[in-house]
């Protein structure tokens, strides 16, 4: 590894764009951030960490905002023909979405690409970094308030290790990915991290789904719920706070579960505090209002609180083994594959004769276990305990399948 570049504090956009042009000599760049999102809806970026094999650098982001805009940095970013490399990085895509107006293309997160290659699935970056280079990082500074100034040399040189070990990384998990024949595979899973989140600018109207009990409601009541829930998440925005200031998930599935039908109605009801009903009162018994009056096709689809029959969980169970035997086999995470409930969709399709439209029988996941599993379904393999090692072994016909 070659020896620790010279760390840059920048804080004001002259330094910016002395940094950003040193870094636009090279063909990738090692980001993270760090923020603090308690009390905002939108969470508050304070550090960008970014680092190439001979720069490196900390940006003040509230510092250099408040001289001058970070557009220089922006666009370096979403520079195309740069390619940037994450640890985890939804959370960062989302932020710089949000402040560069689109999604950094391309991009590399090692977390994915690690979980590829046998290295299990979200391992930790200081997990890896050890794991591959030796090298324990501090923990001194797990627990900092990054919106706190100043910050001192120990804090700023915690937040580059973050970055300081991504390029190297990137570059031995991309020659395993090679190895492997999984580049393509890695190229699925970063454009489904891309479409994730680019469909934040959608999620308004599905935000209700993230409602834990919400399918425990009537259609009609789903349907409150939903716009509801809309609601919130444009009035959280407009005030920048976060969604449980402005009404809790509970008080939104009370209200869909017993919609309120006069403001008195609303001041009766627990957790529904008196400013918020002289604030919006009239706005949420309108919306109420609104969705009670939708038309049934206009209703979610709720659930059905059907419980899987026993003969189907034994059959889940026995995917289970199977998928867990295969990606070890292949030196890959079995949850990556498939959850328990993508093999429960399944067996459920199969056994109904729907559409096989389900995650695992799509791109490389169908190509490393979905036909398999389709095999055991259909009754065309033979499975069995090895006497000797007790591992499962498969066999269909006279191939065997596994180990």
């Amino acid at each position: 590894m070659t020896p620790n570049p010279p760390l840059t504090y920048v804080t004001d956009h002259a330094a910016l764009e002395s940094l950003c042009q040193r870094l636009r000599q090279s063909p990738r760049l090692a980001l993270d951030t760090e923020f603090v999102g308690e009390d905002t809806f939108i969470p508050r970026l304070e550090l960008i960490q970014v680092a190439t094999a001979t720069t490196s650098a900390v940006i003040d982001f509230p510092a250099v905002q408040a001289n001058g805009s970070l557009d220089v940095f922006w666009e370096l970013i979403c520079d195309t023909k740069v390619e940037k490399v994450f640890h985890a990085g939804r959370q960062d895509l989302d932020l710089f979405a949000t402040h560069a107006g689109q999604i950094p293309k391309p991009f590399f997160d090692t977390q994915v690409a690690a979980a590829m290659v046998g290295y299990g699935a979200q391992i930790a970056y200081a997990n890896l970094v050890q794991r591959l280079h030796g090298t324990r990082l501090a923990k001194a500074h797990t627990f900092t308030n990054w919106s706190a100034r100043p910050l001192t040399e120990g804090q700023i040189a915690y937040a580059l290790e973050d970055v300081e070990f991504l390029l190297p990384i990137h570059t031995h998990l991309q020659d395993r990915l090679r190895e492997l024949g999984r580049l393509e595979w890695v190229g699925e899973e970063f454009a489904r991290l891309e479409s994730a989140v680019g469909e934040k600018s959608r999620e308004p109207q599905e935000r209700y789904q993230r409602i834990r009990g919400w399918d425990t409601l009537k259609p009609k009541g789903a349907a409150v719920l939903r716009e509801l829930a809309a609601w919130r998440e444009t009035e959280a925005r407009r005030r920048n706070v976060p969604r449980g200031r402005v009404m809790r998930d509970e008080v939104l599935l009370q209200l869909a579960r017993h919609p309120p039908k006069s403001v008195n109605d609303l001041r009766g009801l627990r957790g529904v505090h008196s400013s918020e009903v002289d604030r919006h009162g009239g706005q949420l018994l309108a919306t109420i209002t609104s969705a009670l009056a939708l038309p049934p096709s206009a209703w979610p689809e709720v659930p059905s609180e059907r419980k899987p029959d026993p003969e189907s969980t034994g059959i889940v169970e026995l995917l289970q083994a199977v998928l867990k035997a295969r990606s070890a086999e292949q030196g890959i995470a079995s949850t990556m594959v498939a959850t328990s409930a993508d093999l429960q969709t399944l067996v459920e399709t199969k056994q109904n004769r729907g559409a096989l439209n389900v995650p695992i029988l799509l791109g490389w996941r169908r190509k490393l276990a979905g036909d398999l599993l389709l095999q055991v379904l259909e009754g065309t393999v033979t499975i069995a305990v090895d006497r000797t090692t007790g591992a499962l072994r498969m066999t269909q016909g006279s191939s065997t399948l596994l180990p």
